[in-house]
């Protein structure tokens, strides 16, 4: 009989590693049982995982040393004719957890093809509770929660960034829809901009940084009202920083 596959959500950003309990807040105990009785994981960083690892370790002493923690790559690079070795432990029987470099595995991640590939061949997929950044900008936004779209990353190519923001801001004022997006993080200066020369005045904006962090940032407000504060200098604490960007036009 198959193992099961566990989706296994990881810190938004480096935990308090001097804190008594560092995960207490965004990993529940049970997630945390769950991982610490694995031996055999399936990781978007093989480093990222060992740390989340160690700051479990304390709480819930793990299966092995981690030294022994057998732990495959599986990255935007990972071609498809991998998958299937990546899950022949299952198949034969082993328990695993898929877990990413941050959040929730499977969302705005690489894991997706894996978890189709463990439906086709018949491995039961565990989804477990963590935080989702996409998620949690919504909630905290005060944009529409009732339909949204997660976009992924935009056009890197200033012209081609400013035409694809204009057709989500009209999405978003036909349907009604929240929009969401991100950036490499040492360029979410560039997207503001683009965001407050390109959108309507009334256009709401939301930029939610480092979520779940000590430095955590939430702050929705007007297009019109993003460009006051940018002329003005007061633009956000966001550079080189996780951020999800949302906007909900009239």
């Amino acid at each position: 009989m198959p193992g099961i596959l566990y989706l296994i959500p990881n810190t938004l950003g480096q935990a308090d590693a001097d804190q008594t309990d560092p995960l207490a807040f965004v990993i529940p105990s049970e997630v945390r049982a769950i991982t610490a009785r694995l031996d055999y994981f399936i990781a978007e960083s093989a480093k990222t995982t060992r740390a989340f690892l160690k700051l479990i370790a304390p709480t819930h002493p793990l299966a092995k040393p981690l030294q022994e923690i057998r732990i495959s790559e599986l990255d935007v690079n990972t071609e498809a004719a991998m998958l299937p070795a990546l899950l022949a432990p299952l198949l034969a029987g082993e328990d695993a957890g898929l877990i990413s470099e941050a959040g929730v595995p499977a969302v705005a991640d690489p894991g997706a093809n894996l978890v189709r590939l463990a439906h086709r061949s018949g491995i039961t997929v565990k989804p477990l509770v963590g935080p989702s950044s996409i998620l949690l900008a919504v909630m905290a936004s005060g944009l529409n929660g009732q339909s949204f779209a997660f976009n992924g990353y935009l056009p890197i190519d200033a012209g081609q960034r400013a035409k694809r923001i204009k057709a989500l801001e009209e999405r978003s004022r036909h349907e009604k829809q929240t929009q969401l997006f991100i950036e490499t993080p040492y360029r979410n200066s560039a997207l503001l901009d683009t965001l407050i020369a390109t959108c309507h005045p009334n256009t709401l904006i939301s930029i939610a940084t480092d979520l779940t962090l000590p430095s955590e940032s939430i702050k929705t407000q007007t297009a019109d009202r993003w460009k006051r504060d940018s002329t003005s200098g007061k633009t956000p604490d966001f550079h080189k920083k996780p951020t999800v960007f949302l906007l909900l036009a009239d």
